[in-house]
């Protein structure tokens, strides 16, 4: 699935995700800047998480109450190697039934369990962005 968006539409987009993934885990690929954590506080809204969404960059893994139990958002972008994340337990997390969401999840991918959505941010123009949803089962 291919939804076109500005960032005044993010809002429907991210209640339009919510009903379409297939499975709690959401893999976010998109270049720096390109709208990733823009769309994760838009889900984390819907999820109704009220406290501020910002970027695990340097923390890893941020943790959030929703309504239905938590929400933990990624962002795997300084990881080096697959055995920093065993060393913070990200097998302990990946198999919750909670909400994980994951920026720059290519080094985790062996490690995922055989069902999650693809979520793939590309910009089409400096207020416009292209997503395409994939689902793997």
């Amino acid at each position: 699935m291919e939804i076109r968006y500005t960032l005044n539409d993010i809002a429907n987009v991210a209640e339009t995700l919510l009903s379409l993934c297939e499975t709690k885990i959401i893999l976010l690929y998109g270049n720096m800047g390109v709208g990733k954590t823009t769309l994760v506080k838009r889900i984390a809204e819907q999820l109704g998480v009220s406290n501020s969404i910002s970027s695990p960059t340097y923390s890893i893994v941020n943790e959030h109450t929703t309504k239905e139990g938590l929400l933990y958002h990624f962002d795997l972008y300084r990881i080096n190697n697959i055995e920093e994340l065993y060393d913070f337990g990200i097998e302990d997390y990946l198999y919750t039934n909670n909400w994980i969401i994951i920026e720059w999840p290519e080094i985790a991918e062996p490690l995922l369990p055989d069902a999650y959505n693809t979520i793939c941010i590309s910009e089409i123009s400096e207020t416009q962005r292209l997503l395409k949803l994939i689902t793997k089962e």
